[in-house]
């Protein structure tokens, strides 16, 4: 027997994602998906961050350890929430996959919920909820995710003219170095649709370190220095543009390279 229902539209799938539908409505969305390979390819595609993990972590797409990070996902208990209850577990986890095979990160949960991304990019997101999101990432990086050469000035220079276009900045080779620090990248990002410049670093002495830009409006903030995700992240802001130093050096090493990087960076 064929049961007969109505696509889910779009409106419907995020309420189900963000466990603001009734017990009835979730469960009614759930057995569609369960029906419909359609339906359950479009509720995880609607579950995917914005934030372009795949571009980030392209170079370790060989090397994920699927098979260990599926035990892992196994061994994950269900949350006995009422969100849980909006969101099975069975949801929670083909949300899981899905996001880990867009983003080809290994061993984090980066699904909506976890990174806040549903959330705006409001004042007092600008003065923490990216930075949260950014640590998330970087937490992620290893010395050989930016292990090769540093790339020639002319590189680097083609490299960081996205960034310049897209946040109305300014930069150089010589404006972004780092003392003491191999440039190694420079990557356009988003978050919540709003552009982010990442510029990764490799430090010799304490490993990954990164310098990220976003537009902001919240005007200016004198620097200030948090812990996140085990690394020191050196925070400030202008009159347009929010920045953060994040790396696992010393505090005070930090604070002196921040200091070097707001002298030379015109927004």
């Amino acid at each position: 027997m064929i049961t007969k229902y109505t696509i889910p539209s779009d409106e419907d799938l995020t309420a189900f994602i963000d466990g603001e539908l009734t017990a009835e409505e979730a469960a009614r969305i759930e057995a569609i998906a369960m029906q419909d390979e359609s339906v359950a390819e479009r509720l995880e595609f609607l579950a995917r961050p914005s934030l372009p993990f795949e571009q980030a972590f392209a170079p370790l797409l060989r090397e994920a350890p699927h098979e260990k990070l599926a035990a892992m996902l196994a061994a994950i208990p269900a949350r006995e929430s009422a969100n849980s209850a909006a969101v099975p577990a069975s949801a929670t986890r083909r949300r899981f996959l899905g996001a880990l095979a867009a983003s080809l990160v290994a061993g984090i949960a980066i699904d909506r919920a976890v990174l806040g991304l549903g959330r705006g990019f409001s004042a007092r997101d600008e003065n923490s909820e990216w930075r949260a999101v950014v640590a998330d990432y970087i937490s992620l990086y290893t010395e050989e995710t930016l292990a090769g050469p540093t790339p020639a000035r002319e590189s680097q220079a083609a490299q960081l003219v996205p960034l310049d276009d897209k946040l109305g900045l300014s930069l150089s080779p010589e404006a972004v170095s780092l003392p003491g620090v191999d440039f190694k990248r420079a990557l356009l990002l988003q978050y919540d649709g709003k552009p982010l410049a990442q510029i990764a670093y490799l430090d010799p002495e304490s490993g990954p370190m990164a310098l990220c830009i976003v537009r902001s409006d919240a005007g200016p903030k004198a620097p200030d220095l948090e812990s996140r995700k085990g690394m020191n992240v050196v925070y400030w802001s202008n009159g347009r543009h929010a920045f953060m130093l994040i790396g696992h050096a010393a505090a005070d090493r930090m604070a002196a390279i921040a200091d070097g990087v707001r002298a030379k960076v015109a927004a």
